[in-house]
């Protein structure tokens, strides 16, 4: 297979496209320093060996550019080719690795959700084959850690994932030592948090218990389009869900001592969609912050040492809350070399907000249905969700009173008043 780029005889060349159901398409292209996005995006469409629905597929789905080490979507008149030519320039401007890393690094061309697409529309799909796609974008997300729940939802998905995969339960062969090795069903923090792992016996609070129970309570007779329907229902439930997801870091909060010496920031994922923004722990996968547009507003800047590698841009996000009875303003600052990615996004978004376009249901699309089905008694659905509650103490904020005055530093924002 040639690498996306390198171009054969009669300027031809076989362009390997992926799909989140591990499918890989491989696409003759002509004249492929000028093919754009939305024509590769065409020719993944009218693939009959897919069977996709053309006009939904078009809508649903766009055209990624995607590495380890940066995730962009395209627009539908760029051109991929060039691109993959500047991956070197787009790593050196937002990505947070070291050289060694980036000169390795090997982009692929992912045919995946687009991040503009209307959560509204998406809940009313029935196209079997979109919604599998679907499924396993969300599965690939669930399993990243990148939508944080808690570990009984985990166990519950896992279990969807399983009964999809394996088939029904079989007393036989799905046994507890069965589960136990089982990983690829759960996300790896939960795995990490496994105790007692290595004895060969298993507690009854252990995960692959849990996960067995909840296995078996899936019905013989529920076929896997209504699985991953239920797996989606749960998706779409979490206000992050279809977000752009960006590297940064925050500053830990420290005290005492502590905060005089020098320490390392933390890692975060910056989630965007059409609702919001939302700020994930990156190591132990909890959300910290979630926002929605009319909630905050944000300013990007520069970095004040352009020159300095180390100096990064940054996204200051405020919002305001009620602390001790009274309104005060919150100031978070995410340092990010994606940052102008970020502003760009929640721009674009927050222009549709204002724009108060009238909602999607005054322009129905008649194909896009929804099923109409009782939640199966296996689906457990988020209620209250104190486990989405943001956790203002474990970030580093400036505050601030309804005259602007700063009544409150923590970390390098106490250099700067």
């Amino acid at each position: 297979m040639k690498q996306f780029g390198e171009l054969v005889q009669g300027n031809v060349i076989p362009v390997c496209v992926y799909l989140r159901n591990r499918i890989a398409i491989v696409i003759d292209i002509e004249n492929v320093d000028t093919v754009t996005s939305e024509q590769i995006c065409e020719k993944i469409t009218n693939c009959e060996e897919l069977g996709l629905n053309q006009q939904l597929c078009s809508n649903v789905f766009s055209l990624w550019m995607i590495s380890p080490l940066l995730e962009l979507q395209l627009k539908p008149t760029d051109k991929p080719y060039n691109l993959r030519k500047s991956w070197r320039y787009f790593l050196e401007q937002y990505s947070h690795t070291s050289y060694n890393k980036q000169i390795r690094d090997e982009p692929r061309l992912v045919f995946q959700r687009n991040v503009f697409f209307s959560p509204y529309l998406e809940e009313k799909i029935k196209d079997h084959k979109l919604i599998e796609l679907l499924y396993e974008e969300a599965q690939y997300n669930i399993l990243q850690g990148r939508y944080p729940c808690e570990e009984m939802h985990y166990i519950m998905l896992g279990s969807i994932q399983a009964r999809i995969e394996l088939g029904p339960y079989n007393p036989q062969q799905h046994s507890i030592r069965f589960f136990r090795q089982q990983v690829k069903f759960i996300p790896m923090h939960i795995r990490k948090s496994w105790t007692w792992k290595w004895l060969p016996i298993s507690s009854k609070n252990s995960i692959e218990v849990k996960l067995l129970e909840q296995f078996k309570r899936i019905p013989n007779v529920t076929t896997n389009r209504k699985l991953m329907r239920k797996y989606l229902e749960f998706c779409w439930s979490l206000p992050f869900y279809g977000s752009a997801f960006f590297e940064g870091q925050i500053e830990q909060p420290v005290t005492g001592l502590i905060s005089l010496m020098t320490h390392q920031d933390q890692p975060v994922l910056v989630g965007i969609n059409s609702k919001g923004l939302y700020i994930i722990d990156d190591i132990k996968c909890v959300l910290l912050l979630g926002l929605k547009f009319e909630e905050f507003s944000w300013e990007y800047a520069r970095p004040s040492k352009e020159d300095d590698l180390n100096c990064l841009p940054c996204i200051f996000i405020q919002f305001t809350i009620i602390e001790n009875g009274t309104s005060v303003s919150k100031i978070l600052q995410i340092f990010s070399r994606q940052a102008s990615l970020m502003d760009a996004l929640i721009t674009t978004f927050n222009e549709q907000f204002k724009l108060k376009i009238p909602d999607e249901v005054n322009k129905p699309l008649e194909q896009l249905h929804m099923e109409k089905d009782s939640h199966s008694s296996f689906i457990m659905y988020p209620s209250n969700l104190p486990w989405l509650n943001n956790k203002l103490n474990k970030l580093t904020l400036a505050t601030f009173d309804e005259e602007g005055r700063c009544i409150g530093q923590m970390g390098s924002w106490t250099l700067s008043y």
